[in-house]
């Protein structure tokens, strides 16, 4: 706690009931050629300082709207309002993530046997079909047993399924509010989906909870489910299993995995757990024995390859893949 309120961020980053008087800005810069394994995706903040999307952005996020007083503020202020990452687009298939074992953990696309990875098109669906991305300040720890799926966490960030109407840039910052969650066990391990949705969407308001998606977007749930089960069998693997019989958990129920995961951060940023291959690189963390200056920082991302613009089209996005049930 005391590591977040040196670096200026230990509002927003624990407590979700204090309210900022600004909005948290941050911007993109690229480096490398896309599409190519030397590919990267770096993170500034508001200062123009470089930071990792990992361990700087805080996990807790509040918006005022400043036409109106704090004290009749539109958004309810009981409200759990997160930050959230966003590393695949909605309807791309390149499989961008966090890259948790780099200094100031850039976005970059992973890798399988030395080959970049695309999620197949399964009809009826193209790329991914939310807008994806993580949870900042949270890790799922390897050496932690859930006791609700008695499996492992799986070693990152927890995921989100964001549901809004609209698709939004690799690396965009955005506000959501949880309103479930699913437990995918891949590979023997726990990879939460927590299902949420923009604060900002048009139709924010009319979701609160996990069956306000199944009463305003029919169907949805169950392609979420059918999704992914079924997203890695093109590549030769079997189908991934859903804990509690593919249920999906509600609102509640995320918050206090949410909160789990958290905690797990606060232990990995502080060296009070063994990170492995983890790197706890951060800029804002004062008081974390991993915390570098901003020369450091920078040194660290001029160091990679510059942008090269020309983008090399794959064609793994083009191709439909029809499973016989």
């Amino acid at each position: 706690m005391n590591a977040l309120r040196g670096c200026g961020l230990y509002r927003a980053a624990v407590s979700p009931h204090s309210w900022l008087r600004r909005m948290l800005h941050y911007r993109t810069e690229e480096r490398g050629q896309p599409n190519t394994p030397e590919y990267r995706l770096y993170l500034k903040d508001a200062k123009d300082k470089y930071i990792s999307p990992f361990h700087d952005i805080p996990l807790y996020a509040v918006i005022e709207d400043k036409d109106i007083p704090p004290k009749r503020s539109k958004t309810n202020r009981s409200e759990v309002i997160y930050n959230m990452v966003v590393e695949v687009p909605r309807w791309t298939n390149a499989k961008m993530e966090i890259a948790t074992k780099e200094p100031l953990n850039p976005i970059k696309q992973d890798l399988k046997k030395g080959k970049l990875r695309y999620v197949a098109n399964i009809f009826p669906y193209k790329g991914y079909i939310w807008n994806y991305g993580a949870l900042p300040q949270t890790w799922e720890d390897p050496t932690f047993k859930d006791k609700d799926t008695d499996c492992l966490g799986d070693n990152d960030p927890i995921d989100v399924c964001e549901i809004g109407s609209q698709v939004y840039s690799r690396g965009e910052v955005i506000q959501v509010k949880p309103l479930g969650v699913l437990a995918l066990i891949d590979e023997g391990e726990t990879d939460w989906k927590v299902i949420a949705i923009n604060v900002k969407d048009p139709e924010a308001e009319k979701f609160n909870d996990i069956e306000d998606v199944r009463k305003h977007k029919p169907g949805y749930l169950e392609a979420t489910v059918d999704w992914l089960k079924l997203y890695k069998i093109p590549d030769g693997k079997p189908e991934n299993q859903i804990a509690f019989n593919g249920e999906f958990k509600n609102k509640e129920f995320a918050v206090k995995i949410i909160k789990s995961t958290h905690e797990h951060w606060k232990a990995l940023i502080h060296k009070k757990v063994d990170a492995g291959a983890i790197d706890c690189k951060n800029v804002l963390i004062s008081d974390s024995p991993f915390c570098c200056s901003e020369r450091e920082a920078r040194s660290i991302v001029q160091s990679a390859p510059l942008l090269d613009s020309t983008d090399l089209v794959s064609q793994e996005g083009s191709m439909w893949h029809f499973l016989s049930k």
